[in-house]
């Protein structure tokens, strides 16, 4: 399987790049949009796919309709930084982004994104479209100036 490049801060990205994030789980995939040119994410939709063809079936029909030029999909990891069992996954599904459909995936440390996001939604269940908004926010904050 090939290493994902994961998120750097140094990353040169060209001026205007539409962005599409996944706060990735084995139930819900939480999808936020945002572009390089505004540095503004929002939050966009919940996938709530039964089989991993209605998921793949599901982020093409994304794809077709905002055509991104870049992925993100957080990276959750423990309060220390380390993996556990839930980065492997989400590696995996970055893993499987880039080998589908050809467009760059970069991996974004995801900590502490459910809990802002339930702060932002006063702890509603749905909020994975929420952290996947915190997720690319926080991608498009850590951008080197223009």
């Amino acid at each position: 399987m090939q290493a994902m490049p994961e998120h750097n801060c140094g990353t040169s990205v060209p001026a205007a790049e539409t962005i599409l994030a996944f706060d990735y789980g084995l139930k819900k995939i939480g999808v936020a949009l945002g572009n390089t040119l505004t540095r503004q994410a929002r939050p966009y939709s919940i996938l709530r796919p039964v089989t991993r063809e209605q998921r793949f079936a599901a982020i093409q029909a994304l794809l077709d309709e905002w055509q991104p030029d870049r992925l993100v999909v957080g990276l959750p990891l423990t309060t220390e930084g380390g993996e556990q069992y839930a980065s492997l996954r989400c590696r995996r599904f970055a893993n499987q982004l880039h080998g589908r459909f050809g467009i760059t995936v970069e991996l974004v440390d995801e900590r502490g994104s459910s809990m802002e996001a339930q702060a932002l939604l006063g702890n509603n269940d749905d909020d994975d479209a929420v952290a996947a908004y915190v997720i690319l926010q926080r991608y498009l904050d850590s951008l080197p100036p223009a």
